[in-house]
């Protein structure tokens, strides 16, 4: 069964929107080449509709991780999109947990998703995300906080902490389902 790992930016106070506005001077080289391995290793990407208009717009520039993200297949969770023109990229606007867990069994590698919101919400719900990688930076912003809704979801059992350089802290948590 394939594994899905959440990977999100967020800052000391939890916002995770907009990380191109504050996380970019955290992007070095090392964190660069941490993301091209992390993708690298999945041949599939989950994100919801904001996710998809936000990286759509963000990644036309060539590079190594430009390139992967570019040419890796794109499954956007949406009910309102009616196109997705961004290459290798198909709208399912069925029910998310289904579609997920039908994309779990299926042969090939991991799956990917960046950013926490709605459909990272719908997944822990139910059971269907494995990890979820937190990239902490040292910021106090004003924004959207994760989980803006609030609901509760399960506990999150804490598996790997790793300070780096930058002062970003990188956080890799499971879900505990028990």
């Amino acid at each position: 069964m394939r594994k899905i790992t959440e990977s999100t930016f967020i800052s000391l106070d939890g916002v995770t929107e907009d990380p191109r506005a504050w996380a970019m001077g955290y992007f070095n080289e090392h964190a660069q080449q941490a993301a091209l391995e992390q993708l690298q290793a999945s041949d599939a990407m989950l994100m919801g509709r904001g996710t998809y208009e936000y990286f759509a717009a963000a990644l036309p520039t060539a590079s190594p991780y430009a390139d992967a993200i570019n040419a890796i297949r794109k499954y956007v969770f949406s009910t309102t999109l009616v196109r997705a023109d961004w290459n290798n990229s198909t709208i399912i606007s069925d029910d998310p947990a289904a579609a997920v867990n039908e994309l779990k069994q299926q042969d090939g590698r991991d799956l990917i998703m960046y950013g926490h919101g709605r459909l990272s919400q719908t997944l822990l719900e139910h059971h269907l995300l494995d990890e979820i990688r937190f990239a902490v930076h040292p910021l106090l912003l004003t924004g959207r906080a994760a989980g803006r809704d609030n609901r509760q979801t399960p506990p999150l059992k804490l598996i790997a902490a790793t300070p780096l350089p930058s002062g970003v802290v990188a956080l890799s948590y499971q879900p505990d389902h028990s």
